[in-house]
């Protein structure tokens, strides 16, 4: 059931955003005209990879990103701040863990090579929310997170920012293993 539901949500993100592109009726660039500051807020859904995903099925959260154009509708210095909970799974015996509260705090560069396709890079450091609940011995990790994304313009400064990301977090927990997941960002991007 738990796979179901991973499916059905990344399923109504992808839908959301082939429908987005489709009723697009403006085919200028998000970016052109509007090389100012953008704010974007939105949801997070991923899913867990490695050893992570042994112990947790998916995550869903949201972040709030925040782009300042270095380079004129080209690259743009990001400021990224969220929450993401990642559900425990049932172990054999039906017991479930306790679920892992991160809340990441990234920065870095997000770089258009074509019109609204961007590429983007950051890192920071993930705190973890509920340390003693999960038995971790550390509250901070070390993030990275590589990203590829579009930008569908909705009018004016008006933009759905669409990424996906593999994201990474060093360990937790003295001798445990890093905490690694792949993401699917949809979010409100408002240019000012």
């Amino acid at each position: 059931m738990k796979n179901s539901i991973k499916i059905g949500v990344l399923s109504l993100a992808l839908s959301a955003i082939f429908s987005l592109t489709a009723n697009a009726q403006d085919t200028k660039p998000a970016t052109s005209g509007n090389s100012g500051i953008r704010i974007s807020i939105g949801p997070d859904a991923g899913i867990p990879v490695s050893n992570f995903g042994d112990a947790y099925d998916w995550s869903f959260g949201g972040s709030v990103q925040a782009d300042f154009p270095i380079l004129k509708d080209q690259l743009y210095a990001t400021f990224n701040a969220g929450y993401l909970n990642f559900f425990a799974k049932d172990n054999n015996a039906g017991v479930t863990g306790e679920d892992l509260q991160l809340i990441p705090l990234k920065a870095g560069l997000k770089y258009f090579p074509i019109h609204n396709f961007y590429v983007q890079g950051e890192a920071g450091a993930a705190f973890l929310a509920n340390k003693k609940d999960v038995g971790a011995t550390k509250s901070a990790a070390f993030v990275y997170a590589p990203q590829v994304g579009y930008l569908f313009n909705l009018g004016g400064k008006h933009a759905i920012d669409a990424g996906v990301r593999f994201e990474g977090n060093s360990k937790f927990t003295d001798n445990g293993s890093s905490n690694n997941y792949f993401a699917l960002r949809v979010a409100y991007s408002l240019g000012l």
